[in-house]
C-alpha cells in the first residue's frame, strides 16, 4: 500500500472547472485520504517547473488529474527522474488509462494508484517532447484545431470530436512531401498523414497491427497511402470499421528511431491531444526505461 503522505494530485487547470470534475477529484481525494495532498496548476503556467517544484517538495508520486493532454504535459516534466505517475482519468478518451488498466471511475483510479505497483517503462519522443499515446504531422493537427474550436463552442463530447474528424476530412485539400529516413533509408513521399504509435491499447482498439512492436519498444509507424479527399474518408472509414487495410490504406513500418522532413520549417505536430510547431527535421526516439508509472497491481506480470 502507497503511502498517501507521498503522494500530489495536479489538476489541469480546467479541472474542477464544472460540476463532473469538481465531484470526480473530490471523490479522488477522499479514498487518497486526508495526508496526500492536490494541487493545481493555472493556465500560463510552465507545468514543467510546476512539476519540478514538487519533486524537490519530496513528493514520491505524481498523479494526473485531466485528460491525455494533461498526463503527457506531467509525464515529460517527469522524464528521467525516480519519481512514479499515476494517473486520475477526467479527459475525454483516456487512451493511457485505458491502456494501463485503470478504471474509469475517480474512486476505483485512486485504489489501483494505492494498491499499484511502480513499474518503468520506455516512452517515445519527437524532437525531445515525450508523448504516450501517439504523435503525428499533415492533417491529424488540423483536426485537433478543429475540435478545440468545437469544444470551445459546444462542450466536450466524443460524439462532438468524431464529427470534427469528418469535417476535416471533407475540407482536405491536397497531400504534402515529406522524406523519411528510417535505419539510414531514405524515402520521399506525399503522403497526407503520418501516425507513430505508442499505444498498444489504442492499436487494438482500431484495429490496426504492431502491438507487438510496442510490446518490443518500437514505433509503429502508418503512412497514409494516397493523397486525395476519397482516400482520406475511405481510411477514416476503414479506421472505424476496424479494417484497414496494410499496403492499400497505409505503409506500416516499425523502428526505434525515424527522421522526417518536411516542406515546412516548422510543420504543425500533434501529439497525445496537444500540437506545436516544431524545428525540421523531425526527430522521432525511443527513450528506454526513461519514466516510471503506477500499473494496478492485477497488471503487473508476477
Amino acid at each position: 500500500m502507497m503511502d498517501p503522505a507521498t503522494i500530489c494530485v495536479l489538476a489541469n487547470p480546467k479541472s474542477g472547472r464544472n460540476s463532473r470534475d469538481r465531484d470526480a477529484i473530490a471523490r479522488a481525494m477522499a479514498v487518497f485520504g486526508p495526508r496526500a495532498t492536490l494541487r493545481q496548476w493555472r493556465v500560463g503556467d510552465d507545468l514543467d517547473a510546476t512539476v519540478a517544484a514538487l519533486v524537490a517538495e519530496g513528493f514520491g508520486t505524481i498523479v494526473a488529474a485531466g485528460g491525455d493532454g494533461t498526463v503527457t504535459g506531467v509525464a515529460h516534466a517527469l522524464l528521467g527522474t525516480q519519481v512514479a505517475l499515476g494517473v486520475l482519468p477526467l479527459g475525454t478518451f483516456n487512451f493511457f488509462a485505458r491502456g494501463l488498466g485503470l478504471p474509469e471511475d475517480p474512486e476505483g483510479a485512486a485504489q489501483a494508484i494505492l494498491t499499484g505497483q511502480i513499474r518503468r517503462i520506455s516512452v517515445g519522443t519527437v524532437n525531445g517532447q515525450l508523448f504516450l499515446n501517439n504523435a503525428s504531422l499533415g492533417i491529424y493537427p488540423r483536426i485537433l484545431q478543429a475540435r478545440e474550436d468545437s469544444y470551445a463552442r459546444w462542450g466536450r463530447s466524443r460524439l462532438l470530436a468524431y464529427w470534427t474528424v469528418l469535417k476535416t476530412l471533407v475540407r482536405y485539400q491536397a497531400a504534402r512531401r515529406v522524406i523519411v529516413t528510417v535505419e539510414g533509408q531514405t524515402r520521399n513521399l506525399r503522403s497526407p498523414l503520418i501516425f507513430v504509435a505508442r499505444s498498444a491499447y489504442q492499436l487494438q482498439r482500431f484495429g490496426l497491427t504492431g502491438a507487438q512492436a510496442i510490446s518490443d519498444d518500437r514505433f509503429a509507424v502508418f503512412i497514409a497511402l494516397g493523397g486525395t479527399r476519397w482516400h482520406l474518408l475511405k481510411l477514416a472509414l476503414h479506421l472505424a470499421l476496424g479494417r484497414v487495410i496494410p499496403g492499400e490504406d497505409v505503409e506500416v513500418l516499425y523502428t526505434r528511431q525515424m527522421q522526417v522532413r518536411t516542406t515546412k520549417r516548422r510543420p504543425n505536430v500533434a501529439f497525445d491531444g496537444e500540437k506545436r510547431r516544431m524545428l525540421a527535421p523531425l526527430s522521432f526516439e525511443i527513450q528506454p526505461d526513461a519514466l516510471s508509472i503506477i500499473l494496478p497491481a492485477e497488471k503487473v506480470a508476477p
